[in-house]
């Protein structure tokens, strides 16, 4: 039987039901909110799987373009691999909900957010997050939930939930916020360097919007919610315990007091081997429980001494930030380069510079567009030491170089004042500790490097956080064995100014108000001391772009000239193209846009255009060519396309009997405009040019 919750949410309604689609699912929720319907199933598998030591999840929302009532473009006319949008929004979903099922379960779960509706205002991606987590709390998956999200944006001053999509370019910034009825679990967005202050209050307000969703869905777990399954944990021997901890205690602390990633780890891993050697000759069956224990030393060790000790494994206070070295110019025929360095993170940027040809094109839900900036990121498996297959990308790399992208954007020149189509590429070439966040510093460095006349360098950096009960420590510039066994990964880029994007995630039920101030006001010290070094090697943009980037410049034409300069099928712009090179680019608003890398070709294409779009002038000479002999003058053409006539009585000073006479069809002519009347008509005079020096006109 069907059961339905309503909620005002945000200024509409959001209705969630249950009952009527999908039964055999574990649990799912068809959410409906104005006229975006998304529907989330979740499903686990009846048993764990064996011989993992994780917790199995997959999430995918997958928009069907039928929801916008469109058909797949394509030959195969339905719908493909994921896109970058659903990737990034499967993300957004699996990322609040993954520390909320409960430690040791391993069943397989599966959780599927498909848009069966989509309307131009309402984005169904935080509707999937708040439905994913309805689905779990009536199905009978052990969940600790549930949780909601909600977009935030600040628009003329006011915070608002969920701004429809036709106003959020308005808004100061736009971040997704997820959350329990206690606590903020996952925040990601960017915005238009604002201050630390204003984000925390967007955040806090998008927390107490989502307490009435979070409270339907409560009720209708009392109405139709299953028993959850039973989690059996495995329980480990405490003989067994006390031997790995006598044996490994020591070992353990001088392997994680060493200098280096593969040092500590190559120790570590000795540590584990020798321990599990020993132990299972004793004990049968025992390497789980093993390792288990292990994992659980390394923990506390790291933990410990920095919760205790305020020391960290490198040696590092919590506010520390790792040596820093920058280098741009390295890659001498790309357009933009730069090498950014921080402790055992490495990152390679490089910026290309296209025109209009090389925009990606978008077909979305909402309608297509294009985009003119792009930022990759790639992460190498040497990048950590390891040998496996290249592949596509991985979603990882996906969301590092969205948040990036999101980083960077917002001080990139606009279109107009800058028509370049800018993609950026970051390689990872070490990892250890926040790779994304060397890509937004490695990408303004290589901005800079290729003249891009960007607003003001953008810098970024991974906050981390040890919560022990009541005490806790916040690190700046995390470690990946920090990550590893933290409880927090905060990702903060901006300027000088203010923040131009967040990421957030947690393994904690949730952070508070004092943890998010502290994290915000830490990370802004460790941005501003990372800006210092950035802009050390180079403070500004160059004044010139690279020789190798195609120069382009920008003509504006009255729109009905448009036809005249592309052509009968296409003649004269190909003629043009021809003639000098260079690409052309040809707006239906009269904007012409003319690439090269060579400025003579493009001087001269333009010259071109402007003699494709000339307008006569009354009192002007020029060097036209006859079209047709009447009775009463001739029709001389002294512009592309533009026709006057001259009448018999200005063809001479003495009188002329005959036209043909004097002019024959395809005779050039030097003529001067004498008339234009109001309906575009012109009138000539041969006789008013015949003291002019023609010669001049040839040229």
């Amino acid at each position: 039987m069907k059961q339905t919750k309503t909620v005002t949410w945000g200024g509409r309604t959001l209705t969630i039901e249950t009952g009527q689609m999908a039964k055999q699912a574990n649990g799912a929720v068809l959410a409906r909110y104005g006229e975006s319907v998304v529907l989330v199933t979740a499903v686990a598998s009846k048993k764990p799987r064996e011989g993992i030591d994780f917790f199995p999840l997959s999430v995918d929302y997958q928009e069907m373009t039928y929801a916008a009532g469109k058909i797949p473009g394509g030959f195969f006319k339905r719908e493909g691999r994921p896109s970058e949008r659903e990737i990034l929004t499967s993300r957004f979903i699996d990322r609040p909900l993954r520390p909320l099922f409960p430690k040791g379960f391993r069943n397989d779960v599966q959780i599927i957010a498909t848009v069966l509706s989509a309307d131009d205002e309402n984005d169904p991606d935080v509707v999937a997050i708040t439905a994913a987590s309805a689905a779990l709390e009536i199905s009978d998956i052990p969940f600790s939930g549930p949780i909601a999200g909600v977009r935030v944006g600040c628009i003329d001053g006011e915070f608002v939930a969920n701004p429809p999509i036709s106003t959020i370019k308005q808004s100061s910034f736009d971040i997704v916020v997820a959350g329990s009825q206690e606590a903020v679990v996952m925040v990601e967005g960017h915005a238009r360097n604002i201050s630390e202050q204003l984000l925390l209050d967007g955040i806090l307000f998008g927390h107490r919007s989502i307490q009435e969703v979070i409270a339907a869905q409560k009720e209708l777990r009392a109405q139709v919610g299953k028993e959850k399954i039973d989690v059996v944990t495995p329980v480990i021997n405490p003989e067994i315990e006390a031997k790995v901890r006598r044996l490994a205690q020591e070992p353990m602390r001088a392997a994680f007091a060493k200098e280096g990633k593969h040092n500590r780890n190559n120790a570590a891993a000795e540590v584990c081997s020798s321990v599990m050697q020993e132990l299972v000759q004793e004990h049968e069956d025992c390497e789980a429980q093993i390792s288990s224990v292990l994992e659980s030393m390394e923990a506390e060790i790291i933990r410990g001494t920095i919760i205790n000790d305020g020391k960290r494994i490198d040696g590092r206070t919590p506010t520390d930030i790792r040596p820093i070295a920058c280098e741009v110019s390295l890659l001498p025929r790309t357009h933009g380069s730069s090498l950014f360095t921080r402790g055992e993170t490495q990152a390679l940027v490089s910026t290309t510079l296209g025109t209009a040809d090389d925009e990606q094109r978008l077909d979305l839900l909402i309608g297509e567009t294009t985009k003119s900036f792009m930022l990759h990121y790639n992460f190498p498996p040497f990048c950590v030491g390891e040998a496996r297959p290249l592949r596509g990308p991985s979603r990882r790399e996906t969301g590092h170089g969205s948040l990036a992208e999101k980083a960077i954007s917002y001080v990139l020149p606009a279109n107009n004042d800058f028509p370049y189509t800018i993609r950026i590429v970051s390689e990872i070439l070490e990892s250890n500790g926040s790779s994304s966040m060397a890509t937004v510093c490695g990408s303004s460095l290589s901005l800079m490097d290729a003249g891009i006349p960007i607003q003001a360098p953008v810098a970024g950096i991974a906050m981390g956080l040890i919560k022990e009960n009541d005490r806790f420590v916040v690190l700046s510039d995390i470690l990946g064995d920090e990550d590893h066994v933290g409880d927090m990964d905060f990702k903060v880029a901006g300027t000088r100014e203010g923040v131009t994007a967040i990421q957030m995630d947690i393994k904690i039920a949730g952070l508070s108000p004092e943890i998010l101030a502290k994290a915000l006001d830490q990370a802004r010290d460790g941005r501003l001391h990372i800006l210092d070094i950035m802009q050390q090697t180079i403070d500004k943009p160059r004044t010139e772009i690279s020789i190798y980037a195609p120069r382009i410049e920008t003509v504006q034409v009255k729109p009905d000239k448009v036809s005249a300069i592309i052509g009968p099928g296409g003649k004269n712009i190909k003629n043009i193209i021809a003639q000098t090179g260079v690409k052309i680019d040809v707006e239906d608003s009269g904007q012409v846009t003319v690439a090269s890398p060579d400025k003579e070709s493009i001087t001269k294409a333009i010259v071109m255009i402007q003699g494709l779009v000339e307008e006569a002038e009354v009192g002007k000479f020029y060097l036209g060519k006859v079209r047709k002999i009447m009775d009463f003058g001739a029709f001389v053409e002294i512009l592309p396309g533009i026709d006057g006539l001259v009448h018999i009585s200005q063809l001479d000073f003495s009188r002329v009997q005959n036209v043909r006479d004097v002019l024959s069809e395809g005779d050039e002519v030097l003529v001067k405009v004498l008339e234009i009347d109001p309906q575009g008509k012109i009138r000539l005079s041969r006789k008013a040019a015949l003291k002019e020096d023609i010669d001049k006109y040839k040229k």
